[in-house]
């Protein structure tokens, strides 16, 4: 039997139309590689089309690019994505501190290279917590590739950090004993890597334990410990850093959002109501959630940052 023309051409019409929403599936699934880098193996998650605009996730301590999990899917319909492990965290190596400096100096340079080993000309910065520090300094290296910045409870603003953590790391930084490293080491256990998903957080029916179990499964490797408290010593070079780099957002006033868990036990409103002093222009969309508010705000988060992009 001989098959109509017009039932073949709109055969044929839905048969392309399948393959091309299976082509968008594909390209908005997250992809998994690595990648050597400064000689450290780079761990990273991708999505997207890779001609679309760029969005770079910066993660935070003690996470990984698994802070993004939710996140990278409703972002790769639309946009190309990457989100990076540090070395140290998540599943990127970690080699012995003989082999690699562990301070924010070198772990920027480490992500710069790697951004430019993927091709990387152009991007959005998403910045959380050590992501704020990173992305900063990219930023100003190379302030022609920042098409803008995203701030998720990252502070550059010394009034940002809550007195009770500061009490805390001052001793540290101004005497590194046993004695004061104490409250340090203590950041690396169980208990408070599972608090820092807690605390602050409003829909306690959203945190799911995979998160802090996977952050501590890194944070439990041997000889992680030592790394994690190379990277705390050296956070100080940060502070240091934070004149220059609020000078950068005073001169440059990149198009900036920002998206904060205003419950956060370690950067207080303070912080962004400081990065609206410098920025007056930038969006400031604040959550009932804590440090990780992806875990409990996605969909409100994800949804701003569209918004944002697209304008």
């Amino acid at each position: 039997m001989k098959f109509p023309t017009q039932h073949a051409a709109a055969l044929a019409a839905v048969l392309l139309s399948s393959a091309a929403w299976a082509e968008s599936q594909n390209e908005s699934q997250t992809a998994y590689h690595t990648l050597e880098v400064d000689g450290v193996s780079i761990f990273y998650r991708e999505a997207g089309r890779k001609d679309a605009p760029t969005l770079l996730l910066l993660h935070g301590f003690p996470s990984s690019s698994h802070m993004f999990r939710e996140l990278i899917p409703k972002l790769a319909e639309t946009y190309h994505v990457i989100a990076p492990d540090y070395p140290g965290f998540g599943q990127s190596s970690a080699p012995d501190a003989a082999a690699y400096d562990y301070d924010f100096a070198t772990l920027a340079q480490t992500i710069d290279a790697f951004t430019q080993e993927i091709g990387l000309t152009a991007y959005t910065l998403y910045m959380q917590d050590y992501g704020g520090p990173v992305g900063l300094r990219l930023a100003v290296e190379h302030p022609d590739r920042v098409e803008a910045l995203i701030f998720q409870n990252a502070t550059i603003h010394a009034e940002g950090w809550n007195p009770d953590i500061v009490a805390q790391f001052a001793p540290f930084w101004l005497d590194r004993t046993v004695e004061t490293e104490k409250p340090l080491r203590a950041l690396l256990k169980a208990e408070v890597t599972q608090w820092q998903y807690v605390q602050g957080s409003s829909r306690s029916d959203h945190l799911s334990p995979d998160a802090w179990s996977h952050d501590q499964a890194g944070l439990d490797r041997p000889g992680n410990a030592e790394i994690q408290l190379e990277y705390l010593w050296n956070y100080q070079d940060n502070v240091a850093r934070y004149p220059a780099w609020q000078a950068y957002l005073a001169r440059a006033q990149p198009d900036t959002l920002v998206v904060w868990g205003k419950n956060d036990p370690f950067f207080t409103l303070d912080a962004v109501s400081a990065l609206q002093a410098l920025l007056p222009d930038a969006d400031v969309k604040l959550f009932d959630a804590g440090h990780f508010a992806l875990e409990t705000h996605v969909a409100e988060i994800s949804d701003e940052i569209l918004q944002f992009m697209a304008r």
